[in-house]
Formats: structure tokens, sequence, C-alpha cells
């Protein structure tokens, strides 16, 4: 039996994310991150009988979430970097809207075995795709000093990046860290008490950003998306923290992850996307709600050209 969206994942900005693709009966549509399903769900009960919806997850896990047969509904099992390959071999050649709700879901947190979070040792693998590719284990094991120093530094934001890069490097020489516990025991001592816990999960998404390639992934989607998009049809997308939120930002004003905007001779803009209004952010009640929600910031664009 499929694990029901709330279970399996709470949708953030479920109305308004929905609301700002502005729904065609007879559109198309993309949902970049389907996980739990809730996004999904809420794109085909506004759609007609003649829209249709493509939903992307790499995770196996998002399967059980498939809404019962739906002929306006398809699934695809892949990376979303790879949306213009997918629309080619589906023969759509526009969208009408695309939806990408990013970072890790609370079905990966809440998984005691795949090591996404601090709260439960288990090995520390963090692929969301869990098929192939290497692991966290596998960073810590083989990048030198200098790698695992930038992953902190630029992917975790993190002030003791590179003495935790040290520390690592000197302890693996003895013992493997291969675990959760493992890498909480090395890093705790480079951490300031009061938050210990905000700098660990800075820690962990550092990691996860460079096992899953997320920033990489992140341009290619939003680049195929500007590509795919007719005129006028929107792009939303729910961030987490600020490195890809920058990453979005910045490609819906300018078209490109630098943000610098190009003008025509005349000094009209030159760009792909107009952002429509300011970020959103969710409400007091749903931050309590859902506290995967608290760092969250949904961002609208529209297609100009």
């Amino acid at each position: 039996m499929a694990t029901t969206a709330p279970t399996y994942h709470v949708p953030v900005l479920l109305r308004e994310s929905v609301d700002a693709l502005c729904i065609r009966p007879d559109g198309t549509y993309a949902d970049m991150t389907f996980g739990g399903g809730g996004h999904s769900r809420e794109i085909l009960r506004r759609l007609g009988e003649n829209g249709s919806l493509f939903a992307f997850d790499q995770d196996a896990d998002a399967e059980r979430n498939i809404p019962e047969a739906d002929e306006r509904f398809s699934f695809v099992r892949s990376n979303f970097r790879y949306l213009h390959n997918w629309m080619r071999y589906y023969g759509i050649d526009v969208l009408d809207g695309i939806l990408a709700d990013l970072g890790v879901s609370s079905h990966h947190f809440d998984d005691e075995t795949r090591g996404f979070s601090f709260r439960f040792d288990a090995p520390l693998d963090m692929r969301m795709n869990g098929r192939g590719g290497v692991t966290a284990a596998d960073i810590l094991r083989d990048y030198d000093e200098g790698q695992l120093a930038r992953i902190f530094t630029l992917y975790g934001e993190l002030k003791n990046g590179r003495k935790l890069a040290a520390a690592i490097t000197k302890k693996r020489a003895d013992v493997p860290v291969e675990t959760v516990e493992n890498l909480c025991s090395i890093a705790r001592p480079f951490l300031p008490p009061t938050r210990e816990k905000k700098e660990l999960a800075k820690v962990f998404q550092a990691l996860r950003i460079e096992v899953n390639h997320e920033l990489d992934a992140l341009q290619e989607m939003l680049q195929a998306a500007i590509g795919m998009l007719r005129p006028g049809g929107r792009l939303v997308v729910l961030t987490y923290h600020s490195i890809e939120d920058r990453i979005v930002k910045n490609i819906m004003r300018s078209g490109n992850v630098e943000g610098s905007v190009k003008q025509d001779f005349y000094g009209n803009r030159l760009t792909p996307l107009r952002p429509v209004g300011k970020a959103l952010v969710p409400g007091e009640y749903e931050q309590n709600e859902n506290p995967r929600s608290r760092s969250a910031k949904l961002r609208i664009a529209e297609k100009t050209i």
C-alpha cells in the first residue's frame, strides 16, 4: 500500500506554490521533486482531463507514493537535471509550468538508515539515488584535506571548515570515518556549544550537496527549465539554504548564475525570466507545524521571451 504524502513528506507552502503556477486545465506541467507526491496531487486536482503532469524523482522510495492510475500523470525516475532529455523522450516541446521543492524531504531526515540526519547513528550514505555513486563515507575516506576544507567552507559555510577537514584526515589515519557518530564526535569540538545542532546541520548539508552534486544539478535543471517554458509559463522554486537560494534568485533575475543582467543598445533588460513579486516565506502557524518550513523561501518567475 502506498505511503501517503503527509506520512512521507509534508509539503511546504503547498497552496501558495501551486497557485503560483497559474494552472491551465489543459496545460502541461512538471514537478521536479515528486517526493511524497503532495504537490503533484494538488496539480492533478486542478488539471482537466486534457492536462498532463510529469513528476521527477531519483529516489526509489518515492515510487511508493505514485497516484493510482491516471493517464494525465507520468513518473520519471531520474535526476531533475535531465529535464530536457526526458521531455524530448516524451515528445514534449514546451511546458506551461515547472515546480521544484529543493532540499531533503522529511522522509530522508526521518530515515534512520541513510545517514542524512545527525539524530540517528547510521552509515554515512546520503545518496538521494541509492543505486549508485559515491557515499559521504567514500568522500571522507578519499578526499584530501584541501578538498574537504572546500566542501565544508563553500557548501556548509562553516568558519572552522579547514580545522574540521584537518581533524578528519588525522582521525581517519587510525579509524575510518564511516558512521554518523564517527563524524559528529570529530566535529563537535569545532562547533559553538550554543549552536551545535545548527552547525552540525551545516556539516551534513555540505557533505550531502557534494554526494549528490546538488548545485550542478540545480543549475542544469534551471537552464533547461528556461528553454522548456512557453512565454508566460511559470517557474516556481522552494529553497532552503542561502547557497541554492542565491542560484535560484540570480537565474530568475538575470538568466545566469552570476546574476549579471545584459542589456540591449537601448538599455532594455535582456532576461528570459521575470521575477514575480518578492520571495514568500511560511507563516508562523506553518513554521510551528512543519519545522522544515522555517528556512523555506518560495521564488516565482515568469518566462518573458
